[in-house]
């Protein structure tokens, strides 16, 4: 790993360290589920309500791996449609269970479900998502107000793949000391 690399692997778990434990939860889930890691209901189910989510989530991320063979490569807009729609969906779900608050963080969840070459379309999906009526008012104030004008406005994005990508750590308990 170059210096570079280890930089930017540090980066990004500070940045998964700076939200709240319930989205570092939902993303850790989210990715078990989107990338087939570990029986996402065995590990996140808490009761079956959070079932329900899980299965329902599951179901609405089948669509991925069509998502991540379609991700257009340039800005035409024939590609838009079968791309954006699928991935406004999903991104409509994943806002609507209310664990992730911002675009930061719908953008760090992404990269990672999808890869890198979804960041130039991330802004456009996240504010039409964002925007639906499924989603309460202020919420979706919120929500809209999360994204940076930079963000928004992007002249180009980095086409480097994410290198960190949380996963669950059980807790360990405290370590005996060592006896001399």
């Amino acid at each position: 790993m170059k210096p570079a690399e280890g930089a930017m692997t540090l980066a990004e778990m500070k940045e998964f360290a700076s939200f709240s434990s319930s989205t570092q939860r939902y993303i850790r889930r989210s990715l078990d589920i989107g990338l087939d890691r570990d029986d996402a209901m065995t590990r996140w189910s808490r009761d079956v309500v959070e079932a329900a989510s899980i299965r329902a989530q599951a179901r609405l991320y089948r669509a991925l791996p069509a998502i991540r063979e379609i991700v257009p490569d340039d800005s035409g807009l024939d590609a838009i449609e079968p791309f954006l729609a699928p991935l406004v969906t999903v991104v409509a779900f994943d806002l609507g269970q209310g664990r992730l608050p911002s675009f930061s963080a719908v953008r760090f969840l992404y990269e990672r479900l999808i890869g890198a070459e979804v960041r130039p379309w991330l802004p456009a999906a996240f504010c039409a998502a964002a925007a639906l009526p499924h989603l309460h008012p202020e919420l979706r104030r919120t929500l809209l107000q999360s994204i940076s004008e930079a963000a928004a406005t992007a002249a180009g994005w980095s086409n480097r793949q994410p290198a960190f990508f949380p996963y669950w750590v059980e807790k360990v308990e405290g370590a005996q000391p060592i006896a001399n």
